[in-house]
């Protein structure tokens, strides 16, 4: 990272906020959503999505959330997405990943703000190296350079990187070109009636021989019929989410093998 960035005005006050252990005035917990495996016919990674203690959905959690705690709560998803992920058996599960969505406008010293993940799966058993992390393509990032860097601090962590929502957001192939995430997840707005949709196709076709180049996994977003998963399939998109399979669910993980 330069010292361009770390010299922000208002760099001081997120990392205080980081280091503040001071308890949210809220709680929450997490749903988590399965990504599958069509191949393997098992969840490839399960998708932790943030929900209010009482069932309330993400977006009321949001609401809650403001310049004061805006970074604790940050952490505490972090850390609470692999608490219930450890307790629920996740890391049992064979080559599992957790995906924990995160806000680059919210990370300010890439090095300093993983610490509390890495705590974290260090207390609760949890294989680092089986943690992903999702940037939305459809936050606009004012400071591309920044964002690469978070990207390579996770690398170097061991930690897996995702895009997404691409193709709904800002950046779009100019993003690939300065870095590439292990994992890229088409957004549902191509997805959708794909089956019956040249244009779409062509689209999403385009999108998998980029990524098959650059050595990048696709996971396709929103999948609710079967047509359109078995088009993905026929394409080579192994890697499907969406209510077709599983909603999320609440402190569970839906369609995890029953051993676990």
């Amino acid at each position: 990272m330069t010292a361009t960035i770390f010299a922000q005005p208002f760099e001081p006050v997120g990392c205080q906020s980081c280091r503040d252990k001071t308890q949210l005035p809220f709680d929450f917990t997490m749903a988590f959503q399965p990504i599958m495996d069509l191949e393997l016919d098992r969840p490839f990674a399960y998708e932790a999505l943030v929900r209010g203690a009482d069932g309330e959905s993400a977006g009321t959690v949001l609401s809650w959330v403001d310049d004061t705690n805006r970074y604790r709560f940050d952490q505490a998803c972090r850390v609470k997405a692999i608490e219930l992920a450890s307790r629920l058996g996740l890391a049992s599960l064979p080559d599992c990943r957790l995906s924990i969505n995160f806000l680059p406008n919210a990370v300010y010293r890439p090095e300093t703000c993983i610490r509390a993940t890495m705590e974290a799966a260090e207390e609760f058993d949890f294989p680092h190296n089986r943690i992903m992390f999702e940037v939305t393509e459809g936050e606009q990032v004012s400071n591309g350079a920044h964002l690469k860097s978070i990207f390579n601090e996770y690398r170097r962590q061991g930690l897996i990187t995702a895009i997404d929502d691409f193709g709904a957001g800002y950046a779009g192939l100019n993003m690939l070109v300065q870095f590439q995430p292990h994992v890229l997840k088409i957004d549902m707005e191509l997805i959708r009636n794909i089956d019956q949709d040249p244009v779409r196709q062509a689209i999403v076709c385009g999108i998998a021989l980029v990524c098959q180049r650059l050595s990048i996994d696709i996971v396709a977003e929103g999948i609710e019929t079967s047509a359109e998963s078995a088009y993905l399939s026929s394409v080579g998109v192994r890697y499907q989410q969406g209510y077709l399979f599983a909603k999320p669910g609440w402190e569970s993980l839906p369609l995890a093998p029953r051993h676990v």
